[in-house]
Protein backbone atom coordinates (compact mmCIF):
# COMPACT_ATOMS: atom_id res chain seq x y z
CA UNK A 1 0.00 0.00 0.00
CA UNK A 2 1.72 3.61 -1.11
CA UNK A 3 0.87 6.30 1.03
CA UNK A 4 -0.06 9.90 -0.43
CA UNK A 5 1.73 12.36 1.38
CA UNK A 6 -0.26 15.18 2.71
CA UNK A 7 -0.15 18.87 1.77
CA UNK A 8 2.07 20.86 3.86
CA UNK A 9 0.09 23.09 6.64
CA UNK A 10 -1.82 26.25 5.08
CA UNK A 11 -1.42 24.38 1.76
CA UNK A 12 -4.52 23.16 -0.37
CA UNK A 13 -5.50 22.13 -3.62
CA UNK A 14 -5.19 25.79 -5.09
CA UNK A 15 -1.68 27.66 -5.91
CA UNK A 16 -0.85 30.54 -3.91
CA UNK A 17 -1.34 32.98 -5.48
CA UNK A 18 1.79 35.44 -7.17
CA UNK A 19 3.69 36.84 -4.74
CA UNK A 20 6.97 39.24 -5.24
CA UNK A 21 10.21 39.52 -4.14
CA UNK A 22 8.97 41.40 -0.60
CA UNK A 23 6.42 38.06 -0.36
CA UNK A 24 3.66 41.02 -0.92
CA UNK A 25 0.55 39.06 -2.40
CA UNK A 26 -0.40 40.53 -6.04
CA UNK A 27 -4.10 41.85 -4.69
CA UNK A 28 -2.78 43.87 -1.92
CA UNK A 29 -0.31 45.46 -3.89
CA UNK A 30 -2.71 46.06 -6.12
CA UNK A 31 -4.96 47.50 -3.80
CA UNK A 32 -2.10 49.79 -1.58
CA UNK A 33 -1.03 51.32 -5.37
CA UNK A 34 -4.43 52.33 -6.07
CA UNK A 35 -5.05 53.49 -2.55
CA UNK A 36 -2.29 55.85 -2.85
CA UNK A 37 -3.04 56.72 -6.37
CA UNK A 38 -6.48 57.97 -4.72
CA UNK A 39 -4.82 59.83 -2.17
CA UNK A 40 -2.75 61.34 -4.91
CA UNK A 41 -6.03 62.50 -6.61
CA UNK A 42 -7.48 63.82 -4.22
CA UNK A 43 -3.89 65.97 -2.95
CA UNK A 44 -4.47 67.79 -6.55
CA UNK A 45 -7.50 68.00 -6.37
CA UNK A 46 -6.50 70.01 -2.70
CA UNK A 47 -4.56 72.16 -4.81
CA UNK A 48 -6.53 72.72 -7.52
CA UNK A 49 -9.46 73.90 -5.13
CA UNK A 50 -7.03 76.24 -3.02
CA UNK A 51 -6.06 77.57 -6.61
CA UNK A 52 -9.58 78.67 -7.48
CA UNK A 53 -10.68 80.48 -4.00
CA UNK A 54 -11.88 83.24 -5.16
CA UNK A 55 -13.58 86.71 -2.63
CA UNK A 56 -16.55 84.95 -2.66
CA UNK A 57 -16.25 81.75 -1.48
CA UNK A 58 -13.07 82.24 0.50
CA UNK A 59 -14.16 80.10 3.49
CA UNK A 60 -15.83 77.21 1.66
CA UNK A 61 -12.88 76.86 -0.88
CA UNK A 62 -10.35 76.21 2.20
CA UNK A 63 -12.30 74.39 3.84
CA UNK A 64 -13.10 71.98 1.08
CA UNK A 65 -9.40 72.31 0.67
CA UNK A 66 -8.56 71.03 4.28
CA UNK A 67 -10.66 68.42 3.72
CA UNK A 68 -9.35 66.72 0.79
CA UNK A 69 -5.79 66.96 1.66
CA UNK A 70 -6.61 65.38 5.03
CA UNK A 71 -7.86 62.95 3.32
CA UNK A 72 -5.22 62.15 0.66
CA UNK A 73 -3.22 62.51 3.32
CA UNK A 74 -5.26 59.87 5.50
CA UNK A 75 -5.48 57.34 2.53
CA UNK A 76 -1.42 58.00 1.47
CA UNK A 77 -1.18 56.26 5.25
CA UNK A 78 -3.80 53.84 4.95
CA UNK A 79 -1.78 52.69 1.58
CA UNK A 80 1.58 52.84 3.13
CA UNK A 81 0.18 50.67 6.01
CA UNK A 82 -1.28 47.72 3.27
CA UNK A 83 2.27 47.80 2.02
CA UNK A 84 3.74 47.03 5.27
CA UNK A 85 1.28 44.92 5.89
CA UNK A 86 -0.22 46.46 8.99
CA UNK A 87 -4.17 44.87 9.78
CA UNK A 88 -5.21 48.36 10.81
CA UNK A 89 -4.77 49.76 7.47
CA UNK A 90 -8.00 47.67 5.99
CA UNK A 91 -10.20 49.28 7.47
CA UNK A 92 -9.43 53.00 6.66
CA UNK A 93 -8.45 51.50 3.23
CA UNK A 94 -12.53 49.92 2.84
CA UNK A 95 -14.27 52.51 4.74
CA UNK A 96 -12.78 54.69 1.95
CA UNK A 97 -13.81 52.03 -0.87
CA UNK A 98 -17.46 52.46 0.70
CA UNK A 99 -17.44 56.22 0.41
CA UNK A 100 -16.18 55.78 -3.29
CA UNK A 101 -18.97 53.92 -4.47
CA UNK A 102 -21.40 56.09 -2.51
CA UNK A 103 -19.83 59.08 -5.21
CA UNK A 104 -19.74 56.79 -7.77
CA UNK A 105 -23.42 56.43 -7.33
CA UNK A 106 -23.87 60.40 -7.40
CA UNK A 107 -22.08 60.28 -10.73
CA UNK A 108 -24.25 57.78 -12.41
CA UNK A 109 -26.54 59.35 -15.59
CA UNK A 110 -25.61 61.45 -17.97
CA UNK A 111 -22.34 62.58 -19.43
CA UNK A 112 -20.73 61.64 -15.94
CA UNK A 113 -21.61 57.66 -16.28
CA UNK A 114 -18.14 57.35 -17.15
CA UNK A 115 -16.62 58.69 -13.47
CA UNK A 116 -19.08 56.83 -11.96
CA UNK A 117 -17.99 53.55 -13.77
CA UNK A 118 -14.04 54.66 -13.13
CA UNK A 119 -14.91 55.06 -9.38
CA UNK A 120 -16.71 51.72 -8.62
CA UNK A 121 -14.41 49.60 -10.27
CA UNK A 122 -11.44 51.43 -8.84
CA UNK A 123 -13.34 50.81 -5.45
CA UNK A 124 -14.33 47.32 -5.83
CA UNK A 125 -11.04 46.00 -7.03
CA UNK A 126 -9.66 47.53 -3.48
CA UNK A 127 -12.12 45.87 -2.05
CA UNK A 128 -11.76 42.43 -3.43
CA UNK A 129 -7.79 43.23 -3.18
CA UNK A 130 -8.07 43.94 0.83
CA UNK A 131 -10.71 41.41 1.46
CA UNK A 132 -8.85 38.42 -0.35
CA UNK A 133 -7.51 35.68 1.42
CA UNK A 134 -3.89 35.83 0.55
CA UNK A 135 -4.23 39.72 1.71
CA UNK A 136 -6.00 39.23 5.09
CA UNK A 137 -3.27 36.50 5.98
CA UNK A 138 -0.81 38.82 4.85
CA UNK A 139 -2.09 42.02 6.80
CA UNK A 140 -2.76 39.06 9.96
CA UNK A 141 0.48 37.83 10.03
CA UNK A 142 -0.52 33.99 9.57
CA UNK A 143 2.12 34.05 6.40
CA UNK A 144 1.24 29.69 6.13
CA UNK A 145 0.77 29.05 9.50
CA UNK A 146 -3.31 27.92 9.63
CA UNK A 147 -5.11 29.98 12.13
CA UNK A 148 -5.81 27.58 15.19
CA UNK A 149 -10.37 27.40 15.48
Amino acid sequence: MTSVPSPAAGQGPRADPPRLQDGLPAPLRLAAALVAAEGLVLSAYAVLEVASVRSGRVTMGLTTAFFFAVFAALLMVAARGLRLRRSWARGPAVFAQLLCLGVAWSFGGGGTTWVALLLAAVAVVVIGGVLAPSSIAALDGAGSAPADV
